[in-house]
């Protein structure tokens, strides 16, 4: 284990029987306000960013806002966030997708995005892959191409990794953490 994942594990706080009971919810929010680990998260998702030819960064609402809106700054890339349908004023692009117990939108305002731009999502966790796949898909309406998609942790039990690669193609996935 390197030390960047020793420091992000040991701020990430298990909360047993949340939001459900047999839920075990991995809080960030220690990682978030101790600003050495904070600092190398974003530091470590930002040279991912440059690893990929990211000319933007898309943040999944709502942690993704938390984690790619730094990352894009310290990248000098713009921010563009997806957000739950009927969050965004103007005319957006919109995808459905299934979720466990029915389904979701997702969307993105449709100016923001062109052909040409290569794009890193970014999120806190990747989980049975839902939402990263609407979002692959909105991006490439729009015309854009996903240069990858950064997490940092990826639950490998909920199998969003094998969802997600062929939607992805050739773009990498990296988790910082797998749990």
């Amino acid at each position: 284990m390197t030390d960047i994942e020793e420091l992000l594990l040991s701020r990430i706080r298990d909360v047993a029987d949340y939001p459900e009971p047999g839920v075990m919810f991995k809080d960030i929010t220690p990682l978030l306000a101790d600003p050495a680990a904070f600092t190398a998260l974003t530091g470590t998702l930002s040279e991912i960013a440059a690893g990929t030819g990211a000319t933007k960064v898309v943040g999944l609402e709502a942690r993704g806002f938390i984690l790619g809106a730094p990352v894009a700054v310290r990248a000098g890339l713009g921010f563009i966030p997806v957000r739950k349908a009927g969050k965004l004023p103007g005319a957006t692009l919109r995808q459905a997708y299934d979720l466990e117990y029915g389904s979701a939108e997702i969307e993105v305002h449709a100016e923001d995005l062109r052909a040409g731009d290569r794009v890193l999502i970014v999120d806190d966790v990747l989980a049975t892959g839902g939402t990263a796949e609407a979002a692959i898909h909105l991006i490439q309406r729009a015309g854009a191409e996903v240069s990858g998609l950064a997490v940092l942790m990826e639950l490998g039990f909920l199998g969003g990794r094998a969802r997600l690669e062929p939607t992805l193609g050739s773009a990498p996935l990296k988790a910082l953490l797998q749990v």
